[in-house]
C-alpha cells in the first residue's frame, strides 16, 4: 500500500504544475483511498455473550456436524473488515496453513479453499476456527502463533479481500445466530449461552 500511497502524492504534487499528470494522479489517489477504507481496523466495543463473532459478515449456514458440533460459517464480502478477532478467552493451541483451490467464498465447496486453520483451548473445550481464502482472496495474515494467549475480541488475523471464516461450537453449546443475519467481529453473540 505505501507505495500505491507515494505514487499518488507524486503524481497529486506533478499535476498541479502540470495539467496531463491528472490523468495518473486521480486514479492512484482513488486507489489509496480505497485501499485504505479497505484496509480499516475500527476500535471495538465487545458484545455481550460467551462466543463473539470472529469475523464481519453475513452468516451463510449454521450446520450441525456428525461430531456434535455446530459449524457457523460467514462470508465476508470485500465490503467488509476483514480483520477477525478470537471468538473467546483461550490459548492458541496451533495455527496451520493448509493449501487449497480458490473458489468463491460463498460457493459450498469453499471449505477446500486455501485456509488457515486454528485451534483454541478455552472454558468451553476446543474451539475449531478456519480463515479460508476466496477467489479473490489469495492471502491470510494470521496476528499470533502457537502458545498465544488470546482474550476475546482480540484481533487474530486478516484475510485480503473476499473470504469466509467457519467456527465450530462445541457439542451442547447452541448457536444465537441465523443464516441471512449480519455479523460484526468482537459484537455479534454466537452462542446461546
Amino acid at each position: 500500500m505505501a507505495p500505491t500511497a507515494a505514487a499518488a502524492v507524486v503524481t497529486t504534487a506533478l499535476a498541479r504544475r502540470s495539467r496531463p499528470w491528472v490523468l495518473a494522479a486521480a486514479p492512484l489517489t482513488a486507489l489509496t483511498g480505497a485501499m485504505l477504507w479497505f484496509f480499516r481496523d475500527p476500535e471495538r466495543d465487545l458484545g455481550p455473550g460467551l462466543v463473539l463473532s470472529p469475523a464481519d459478515g453475513v452468516v451463510q449456514s449454521v450446520d450441525p456436524q456428525p461430531d456434535g458440533r455446530t459449524r457457523v460459517a460467514i462470508f465476508m464480502s470485500p465490503l467488509n473488515v476483514h480483520v477477525n478477532r478470537a471468538p473467546l478467552d483461550g490459548t492458541v493451541t496451533s495455527v496451520e496453513h493448509v493449501a487449497g483451490g480458490f473458489r468463491p467464498a460463498f460457493d459450498k465447496d469453499s471449505d477446500q479453499n486455501e485456509r488457515v486453520v486454528w485451534h483454541f483451548a478455552t472454558a468451553l473445550g476446543d474451539i475449531e476456527l478456519w480463515q479460508i481464502a476466496g477467489a479473490v482472496a489469495r492471502r491470510i495474515v494470521p496476528y499470533l502463533g502457537m502458545g498465544a494467549k488470546v482474550s476475546r475480541g482480540e484481533r487474530i488475523g486478516l484475510i485480503r479481500f473476499g473470504s469466509r471464516v467457519d467456527i465450530y461450537l462445541p457439542e451442547g453449546i447452541a448457536p444465537a445466530v441465523s443464516v441471512g443475519q449480519r455479523t460484526t467481529a468482537g459484537v455479534t453473540r454466537i452462542d446461546h449461552g
